[in-house]
């Protein structure tokens, strides 16, 4: 049996997908199932499964960036498909740096979720990743919008994330929910909860409580 994709990804194998990808191009863009899980039967674009990867740490950021390039090489999708973007990917499963590697590579930063309208800004800060959110900022991504489901801002999502008890999920949101606030985020957008929760922050922060003043 021939080599697919997926194996390939799984192998690391960089030479051995870029002479697949030669012989046949088309597979940059054709969904495969996630790496290294032989239950999933769901299929994505291969720059989304290689987010799944780096979240399954069976691969690092810089690895699974030297087999993005190759995709990308091959014709590859930026923004995936239907199935959600690979920067929206990357953003929810803490690949951060991959995630600016899309971004760099001409990721468009304000697709949202299909379903709910979450951006990857609402998810890189829920998930505490600042490179990612400072780069989303610096790359005029659109910071203040409120998603459908909750409807709740990124800074909402961080605000909420850092007050949960989700500890396995706890990063850097509070440097996140820095950056937006200074960006402009608007506060009254804010639920009263999270309200209560940001002010609650900033008396533990002197900088948070400088910059809400």
């Amino acid at each position: 049996m021939g080599q697919t994709v997926k194996k390939l990804i799984e192998q690391k194998n960089v030479d051995g997908l870029r002479q697949l990808l030669t012989d046949n191009p088309n597979l940059a863009n054709e969904g495969i199932t996630i790496p290294y899980d032989f239950f999933c039967r769901t299929k994505a674009h291969p720059l989304h499964r290689i987010c799944d990867a780096v979240f399954a740490r069976k691969m690092s950021d810089a690895e699974a960036i030297t087999l993005a390039k190759v995709f990308l090489e091959f014709g590859a999708d930026i923004n995936g498909y239907n199935d959600g973007s690979p920067l929206l990917a990357a953003a929810s499963l803490h690949a951060e740096q991959l995630g600016i590697f899309y971004i760099d590579n001409g990721a468009d930063i304000n697709i949202t979720d299909e379903n709910d309208k979450a951006s990857a800004l609402h998810w890189a800060a829920f998930c505490g990743r600042d490179k990612l959110v400072d780069k989303l900022i610096k790359s005029n991504a659109i910071f203040d919008e409120p998603e459908k489901t909750y409807q709740s801002t990124p800074l909402g999502w961080a605000i909420h994330c850092l007050s949960s008890n989700d500890e396995g999920n706890r990063h850097n949101q509070l440097a996140c929910i820095k950056q937006l606030i200074q960006a402009g985020a608007d506060i009254k957008k804010l639920s009263t909860e999270a309200k209560e929760n940001l002010h609650s922050f900033a008396d533990n922060d002197p900088e948070l409580k400088n910059i809400l003043t």
